[in-house]
């Protein structure tokens, strides 16, 4: 079906993002439509991941052996494959491998070819990309409507959790001008403590004891900042403080 020879390792001599041709996403997205017609979708939620990770992986061998594709792809290469159509089934497709990398605090798609994310308060390019708009819309209803919510030209502006608590924010046309964006802030695995503040130096013991005492002593707090500053991890720290006995309204 495709005659190209998909060289996935060629470099754009102007970046050190790795170029990736279209033909790579036809070929994926090929792939993906014909497995989705022979797998047999309500046995998703009955089996556990690694069971479904072999079913596909064996499925999408026997779609390769019977048509007439033709990708050159070494064994890494393949290995990669195989992973991005179980993404594309059981996730969030490039998204996947972020969601799986703690050090990422921040996901920003702009437009379906534009993804970045921040590691370590250092926002930084990826040569990760959707196929076009249409697969990045797929992937943002997938997100809206495990909550309940929907997105088209009515409701062009969403915002939604992820199973894990990330906060979601997503906006189509006609708000998008360029297309469909997605941005996802992610939280810490393990919950700051208030020790852990002070060993960064983001108090110091005399103000951490003060804060401890306006809460048990229950006096209203404003707790306000810019983007990034803090303000959830804050807020979850001085939770720690409310007495068992108390009932918390969010």
């Amino acid at each position: 079906m495709l005659e190209k020879n998909l060289n996935l390792n060629q470099l754009s001599q102007k970046s050190s993002i790795k170029y990736i041709p279209d033909e790579y996403f036809e070929f994926k997205s090929t792939i993906h439509d014909r497995l989705l017609n022979l797998l047999d979708l309500s046995l998703i939620d009955k089996l556990d991941r690694e069971t479904l990770n072999a079913q596909i992986r064996q499925v999408v061998d026997k779609i390769l052996r019977e048509e007439s594709f033709s990708l050159p792809l070494n064994l890494s290469e393949r290995e990669k494959f195989f992973t991005e159509i179980i993404d594309e089934v059981l996730g969030l497709g490039p998204l996947e491998p972020f969601l799986k990398d703690h050090s990422v605090s921040d996901i920003l798609v702009n437009t379906y070819k534009s993804i970045y994310v921040e590691r370590h308060g250092k926002l930084e390019p990826t040569d990760a990309r959707f196929k076009d708009d249409a697969h990045l819309m797929r992937i943002i209803d997938k997100i809206v409507s495990t909550v309940g919510r929907r997105i088209d030209e009515s409701t062009p502006m969403v915002d939604a959790r992820l199973p894990d608590g990330s906060r979601v924010n997503a906006i189509i046309p006609p708000l998008a001008l360029d297309g469909p964006s997605l941005s996802i802030r992610r939280f810490a695995v393990n919950p700051l403590e208030l020790e852990d503040l002070i060993d960064s130096q983001t108090l110091i013991p005399e103000v951490a004891e003060i804060l401890k005492g306006i809460v048990r002593s229950k006096l209203n707090v404003i707790i306000s900042g810019g983007t990034g500053s803090g303000k959830t991890t804050l807020l979850n720290v001085l939770s720690r403080f409310i007495p068992e006995n108390e009932r918390i309204v969010t």
